[in-house]
């Protein structure tokens, strides 16, 4: 049925081109209206599972306590020997000032040493005296100055606002909400705000370097750096023109391929900002992807229309011929592509089921731009005679690659073809098994680690922007106590009762039972500081450090107790779990330890702890998220190619040639993410399941031209190297181009963009072996005698 169809489609079509070019080149210049107003995403909460537990208990209690949704500002002298100096002062209480004009900045929840809310505090015989740190007469003076430091020695901000080393003090602010959704924090904007702040006093004061810490600041770098990813696509885009050229010999019709997959991508971007879609470093993937497949289907269209035209046919019949020869295989290809793609809203991620319903768009578009445009043109354009000419020569010559690939058809080169693969599948399983969910680096994983260290990072250096994120991360935790990385316990209990003697007893029991897990630096909660407090109203006598059982006691520590500990009706209470890391194993352990003592005593009438909040427990939600859906995902792309190819070749022999090198693929490249250091996370999960969508093009056109060959009564390998001389070399060429195209992603600013780029390059070009390699071998144990054509 489906071979009369395509016929009698392809006479409709060609017999409208005018009416379709026209259609053709109007919703191009409408679809790029579009395309040019598409905007770049500044909303986090697509970047996070929403509807997961801990973000829904983050949002919650968002207006409660702070639940680390913040920024550290960090500023080092470079010259003295400490910060107590007058030029540094200035310096600290001018950038003091220009944080707290910033927009998305909390005013009311910011802490410097210019600010009020620190403070210092002692205990002597005549009982509490403190003050703030700077001193009232301060003027810069030597003895103001001097006068300072005590301030700092006797409060408890060392080590959290002053470096251990008094080189360095930090500027603290909360942010508004950003996860609301009303939320108006513009991250992109306060993100170049506080680069603006670092790059005029770092200027003015030569004497200073600011370092700015907070997940706020690293997703406004990562979407600062992804801009540069339009320019790596205008790249690929030269070299895979420069490749087609050198392939066909054809300007025209290279130009017609590499122009209607640039269309294609225009559609793509026009079509998903109608549906109020926007950009952003994940989906940035999707342009690179559509071009990838429409170019992919374009070689085979160039391939196919040469070769009947180098057998006499003018350029209208040859087109025609092309488009019903490949109109069946390259609509399954662009099905299978897809709706593999669709799979991926299963992951609740807003930017992965944005990018899902993105690469769908776009995998559709490509059906009308490249599978019946570039036909339509190249009908009348022809692929040139210098072109034409160049296939009929090739057909006089013993093509050396056709016929290496074809012995891969005979018995015993497909036994040990089969064989290896089988190894290939066990290495790869077994090395895969070490693959981890999440971040496995310190610091922030997006972008690039600094290559700076404390042993030989000189005073003042200045780190190139792809490094200075993590180069402010590594200060931070090299000169403070604090992390970067924070988890934040929610312990919910009845009003006015955060403070109850039971309530307090559990949380230090849990506080207690977290310092014990591998990977905690300190735990700050409302129970610790009740203890320090009750010391210090005994005249600091450490043996008074714990949790009083009289409620009057307690109810007096709440007048000195920080307000960051406790909401105003004294109804919710969080633990700040400060981490060495947000890596998935200590996210992991933190995270079970806490579910496990939850489980064990929560009561609702005393106190119940739930998760998570932080930057650590937003990381961690997302991990969760990924690792529930990244198998079912997996099996659900390859259960929908499968049935595509069963529908389109009905027969489950095909099916088994064309999906079982696609497996060795995936299976590889999650080897080469374990032995790489690639975790599984947003960025990367959305790469294995597009690869497979790729890769099944290589397999379905292959198997496609074999099985019209093998339908003619031609022998397995000889209808194999007839194969590859038309249809393989397409395939060769293809996984060639994209690989060198995509390669290109390794220079850019975003790490995990760089991670995209070498394990796609890698799925490209296995996919394209194991469809040349793999498919013929299984071929000739799978399909039966008679379809082989055996006697």
């Amino acid at each position: 049925m489906a071979g009369k169809i395509a016929p009698t489609v392809a006479r409709v079509l060609f017999g409208a081109r005018p009416v379709l070019l026209l259609i053709f080149a109007a919703l191009t210049v409408f679809l790029g209206i579009q395309a040019a107003g598409i905007q770049i995403n500044t909303d986090v909460r697509k970047m996070v599972p929403i509807s997961h537990p801990y973000i829904q208990n983050f949002l919650e209690h968002r207006n409660d306590v702070s639940l680390g949704n913040d920024v550290r500002v960090i500023v080092a002298e470079v010259e003295s020997d400490d910060i107590f100096n007058e030029s540094y002062m200035t310096a600290l209480s001018e950038i003091t000032d220009e944080v707290f004009s910033l927009s998305g900045v909390d005013p009311s929840r910011i802490s410097s040493l210019w600010t009020p809310n620190v403070r210092w505090a002692e205990v002597t015989e005549d009982g509490f005296e403190g003050g703030e740190v700077i001193p009232p007469a301060y003027d810069g003076s030597d003895a103001s100055l001097e006068d300072l430091r005590t301030n700092v020695l006797r409060s408890r901000h060392v080590g959290s606002l002053v470096a251990d080393d008094f080189r360095s003090s930090i500027i603290h602010a909360n942010l508004l909400d950003v996860l609301s959704a009303d939320s108006n924090v513009d991250i992109p904007a306060l993100s170049d705000a506080l680069d603006d702040i670092r790059a005029r006093y770092q200027d003015q004061y030569p004497n200073i370097r600011i370092h700015i810490v907070g997940a706020a600041k690293m997703a406004g770098d990562v979407m600062a750096a992804a801009s540069e990813v339009a320019l790596l696509f205008f790249l690929t885009l030269g070299v895979t023109l420069a490749l087609l050229l050198l392939d066909t010999r054809s300007l025209r019709s290279s130009l017609v391929v590499a122009g209607c997959s640039f269309v294609a991508v225009i559609w793509q971007l026009g079509i998903v900002s109608m549906l109020g879609f926007t950009i952003d470093p994940y989906s940035m993937l999707v342009p690179f992807l559509v071009y990838a497949i429409a170019v992919s289907h374009g070689v085979q269209i160039i391939n196919t229309l040469a070769n009947h035209a180098a057998d006499g046919l003018d350029g209208r019949q040859a087109a025609v011929r092309t488009f019903a020869g490949l109109a069946l295989p390259g609509v399954i290809a662009l099905a299978g592509d897809g709706l593999g793609f669709l799979t991926l809203y299963i992951i609740d991620v807003g930017v992965i089921r944005e990018l899902a319903i993105a690469a769908s768009v776009g995998v559709a578009v490509i059906v009308l731009t490249n599978l019946i445009i570039v036909p339509v043109i190249l009908s009348y354009l022809g692929v040139g005679e210098r072109a034409l000419e160049r296939v009929r020569a090739k057909r006089q010559r013993k093509h050396r690659l056709a016929d290496f690939f074809s012995r891969f058809a005979r018995p015993t080169w497909a036994a040990a073809s089969i064989l290896l693969a089988a190894l290939g599948y066990a290495a790869g399983v077994w090395v895969a098994k070490d693959v981890q969910v999440g971040d496995l680096d310190k610091g922030a994983p997006e972008l690039w680690p600094d290559p700076c260290t404390e042993m030989d990072c000189p005073r003042g250096y200045i780190p190139e922007r792809r490094y200075q994120y993590n180069h402010d991360v590594n200060v931070l935790v090299s000169h403070y106590s604090v992390s970067a990385d924070v988890l934040v316990v929610i312990g919910k209990t009845p009003q006015e009762s955060c403070n109850s003697y039971e309530a307090l007893q559990q949380i230090d029991a849990l506080s207690w039972q977290l310092l014990q897990v591998p990977g905690v630096q300190d735990v700050t909660t409302i129970a610790s500081a009740a203890k320090l407090i009750s010391a210090n109203t005994n005249e600091g006598n450490l043996k008074w450090a714990t949790i009083s059982r009289d409620q009057y006691a307690l109810n007096n520590a709440m007048m000195f107790m920080p307000d960051s500990l406790f909401n105003l009706d004294c109804s919710v209470t969080p633990l700040y779990v400060f981490l060495d890391d947000h890596r998935a194993a200590t996210l992991d352990s933190v995270t079970a330890a806490v579910a496990a003592y939850a489980e064990a005593h929560n009561d609702p009438g005393v106190i119940e702890f739930k998760l998570a909040s932080g930057n650590a427990g937003v990381e961690a939600a997302t991990n969760q998220t990924i690792r529930a859906s990244q198998y079912p995902m997996l099996a659900l792309v390859y259960g929908v190619v499968s049935i595509l190819c069963l529908l389109g070749f009905k027969s489950i022999r095909a099916v088994l040639c064309i999906v079982i090198p696609l497996g060795l693929t995936s299976v590889l490249c999650q080897a080469l993410m374990a032995s790489m250091g690639i975790g599984v996370k947003v960025a990367t999960l959305p790469v294995i399941a597009l690869g497979v969508g790729i890769g099944v093009d290589y397999g379905i056109y292959i198997y496609s031209r074999l099985s019209s060959y093998l339908k003619a009564g031609l022998p397995l390998e000889e209808a194999y190297a007839e194969t590859l001389k038309t249809t393989g070399k397409a395939v060769a060429f293809t996984g060639l181009a994209l690989a060198a195209g995509v390669i290109f992603w390794v220079f850019s600013s975003i790490k995990f963009q760089a991670d995209m780029g070498i394990l796609l390059t890698f799925m490209f070009l296995w996919n394209m072996i194991g469809a040349l390699w793999l498919l013929p071998a299984l071929a000739r144990f799978i399909l039966t005698r008679e379809q082989r054509n055996v006697a």
